[in-house]
């Protein structure tokens, strides 16, 4: 029989059939370059680079998990992540200069560079690193609390059982030491993430709900100045000329909040935007990567993460793991890939991309086979199909249309209709959090190389898989993840964590893996030192980047 499930499936796309764009301009005078920038050019220091960014509600390092250009430029952390000449990342010196760990991996002794101060003056103590930590374990709205749960005391002070955190000890105002509760391998990368970002303890503690919504108590160590926020508009971050690691290339940044891909385009083409991100632009990308005027422009980096569709086992029908195989094997992710990025990425069969420390290469691919997946429907009662409603966020609607487009039909091809629901984003991670939504579709790159940032973060705990709305039930394997991050051979450790990926993604389907892409960015004529970030995010960090007299 016919039967209609109410599924809030988050996938972030659209409705329609995929449309055509029109083909670009020809650039104009600004943005066409007749020859490579040199280096030779003098650097306009009183010019701002200009560059399109998402809006949101508060730029907050400790409450968002993607709004990150300002945590990178604004901000500074203990350790930063180095990407080396072979292809490799290492922990480098940040904030810290140095640390020692002890030989049972449990303590860990910073020393903080010395003279440094924030922006507005505060000399960078270890009791500001302190107070960044407890912030992080306490605060209501904190999503990357997972950075410091591995410290000593953690669990008793988000739980209010304690006032202090027991695992941080000031030796002095350079010096202190973090004592976790058991080994943690993953725990210098953690701190190299952008929610691990340093704040200054007397601003931001009086700042209170102003901190990360107004410029002025928005305070931080980085090479820019938080400087003013036109919500709907523009996001200006002025150089930090005392900056301790030295003063940033360029006046300043200006992100502007442009969601239509056609109008930034229009916008690059008119000398108006520095750089380009061409992630969002669907096939007006096309014209940028294959065509000859920008080649000399295209800057391409692998986006180390995955794009992947979340099953929510506690709704029915998707409670059934014939459900969700069969949703697995409905898709044919390579037309997808070839479809909506041109073949610009990898398929991905698991839970760890390419690029990451711990892909395993050898995990069987998931099979391309709709009458397998009709078998299976029928084998679970739903033989007739099931009606499932997608939500979207709205500001990544237009970028993923082309997507969910196919992905509809594909389904329907099996018996499974799609109703889309684009929802504010705001709601849309409400919902989530809630553990409401049946199943979506996003994105998810490393904030530091190392397993742990995707098996913990979807599958460690009960409360990280209902927050991302996969409710996960079996808790045998959610322990496993969870004491693989104690592992301290690191060969068994990745070999936990490739042994539990199989059974999660491939045994009980819990997720749809789709592929991992490159990153492209075209840049004008007068850029010069702009480099991808390493793991491929959209947000950059800017100091080295220079905007040339043309």
């Amino acid at each position: 029989m016919k039967r209609h499930v109410g599924i809030a499936m988050a996938l972030l796309l659209g409705v329609s059939g995929i449309s055509g764009c029109s083909k670009p301009s020809a650039g104009t005078a600004d943005s066409v370059p007749s020859s490579a920038a040199s280096s030779q050019q003098k650097i306009n220091t009183s010019q701002f680079l200009t560059f399109v960014g998402n809006d949101g509600d508060s730029m907050d390092p400790q409450c968002t998990s993607g709004l990150y250009t300002v945590a990178l430029n604004v901000f500074d952390r203990l350790v930063e992540v180095q990407v080396n000449n072979d292809g490799s990342s290492s922990i480098t010196p940040s904030l810290a200069r140095s640390w020692e760990i002890s030989p049972d991996g449990l303590s860990y002794t910073f020393t903080l560079q010395e003279h440094v101060k924030f922006s507005n003056g505060s000399d960078l103590t270890s009791s500001d690193v302190r107070y960044t930590l407890t912030r992080l374990l306490t605060h209501p709205d904190a999503v990357n609390k997972d950075i410091a749960m591995a410290i000593l005391g953690a669990d008793a002070l988000r739980s209010n059982e304690a006032d202090t955190l027991e695992g941080f000890r000031e030796i002095d105002d350079t010096q202190f030491v973090i004592t976790l509760k058991e080994p943690y391998a993953a725990f210098l990368a953690n701190l190299s993430s952008p929610g691990a970002s340093i704040l200054d303890e007397e601003t931001t503690e009086k700042a209170g709900e102003r901190f990360g919504r107004e410029s002025e108590v928005t305070i931080g160590t980085g090479p820019f100045v938080f400087k003013e926020w036109n919500k709907g508009y523009d996001l200006v971050m002025t150089a930090n000329p005392d900056c301790w690691s030295g003063a940033p290339r360029c006046k300043g940044l200006k992100m502007l909040f442009v969601e239509d891909p056609e109008a930034q385009r229009l916008m690059f083409e008119r000398g108006e935007l520095d750089i380009l991100d061409l992630e969002g632009l669907s096939t007006d990308a096309e014209y940028f990567v294959n065509g000859d005027i920008y080649q000399p422009y295209l800057h391409q980096g692998p986006r180390v993460g995955i794009s992947y569709i979340a099953l929510n086992e506690s709704i029915e029908p998707l409670d059934d793991v014939r459900v969700r195989t069969a949703l697995q094997q409905s898709l044919d992710r390579q037309l997808l890939l070839e479809a909506v990025y041109s073949g610009r990425g990898t398929l991905e069969n698991g839970i760890l991309p390419h690029g990451l420390i711990g892909y395993n290469p050898n995990l069987p691919a998931i099979p391309y086979d709709p009458d397998g997946a009709k078998k299976l429907l029928k084998e679970a009662g739903w033989d007739d199909g099931f009606t499932m409603n997608i939500s979207v966020e709205k500001s990544d609607y237009t970028g993923y249309s082309e997507l969910l487009t196919l992905v509809s039909a594909m389904w329907e091809k099996i018996g499974v209709k799609t109703e889309i629901s684009v929802v504010e984003d705001e709601a849309f991670y409400e919902s989530r959090k809630k553990g409401a939504l049946s199943c979506y579709t996003s994105t998810w790159s490393a904030d530091f190389n190392d397993p742990d940032n995707f098996m913990y973060t979807f599958f460690g705990t009960p409360e990280n898989t209902f927050g991302r709305s996969l409710c996960y039930g079996d808790t045998s394997v959610m322990d496993r993840v969870s004491h693989a991050r104690s592992i301290v051979n690191e060969a068994e450790r990745i070999k936990e964590y490739q042994e539990l990926e199989e059974i999660i993604v491939q045994k009980d389907a819990a997720w749809i893996p789709l592929y991992s892409r490159d990153h492209y960015f075209v840049v004008s004529k007068r850029v010069e030192g702009f480099k991808v970030s390493w793991n491929g995010w959209s947000s950059n960090r800017y100091s080295d980047v220079a905007v040339l007299e043309t």
